[in-house]
């Protein structure tokens, strides 16, 4: 199975560079999974003012561009992991928060944990 997982924050973690501690270890961490066929591709992403939203509202498509003012958490980068079950995604989750933990002082955020859709999870129609 195939897991989303998406971390966010502040746009000031997400704005600003990452403590050189942290992203040596964050290196370490996606070497290894990757070499344990875990981590299928990971990114961090740009602050909200490269960004643009494209909204459908009322049949009506609109666009907003960065930075996002009003929002007060961003998604500041994603993985894909795979996994066997939910408990297997999360231990990697875990770990991956521990690094924020250890190597960021004073970094707040959360990591989303989702399932990807594939034929085997898909809702069937009766």
């Amino acid at each position: 199975m195939k897991y989303l997982t998406f971390m966010r924050c502040s746009e000031k973690f997400n704005a600003g560079a990452a403590p050189p501690a942290f992203m040596q270890a964050m290196g370490r961490f996606a070497e290894q999974s990757t070499k344990d066929g875990v981590l299928v591709d990971t990114a961090g992403l740009l602050p909200s003012n490269e960004a643009s939203i494209l909204r459908l509202k009322q049949g009506e498509i609109t666009v907003t561009d960065g930075p996002f003012t009003e929002t007060k958490e961003v998604i500041g980068g994603y993985a894909i992991i795979r996994a066997q079950d939910k408990a297997s995604v999360m231990r990697v989750a875990r770990e991956f928060m521990e690094l924020h933990r250890k190597h960021w002082p004073g970094f707040e955020g959360e990591c989303e944990v989702r399932q990807l859709f594939d034929e085997s999870n898909a809702p069937r129609h009766r």
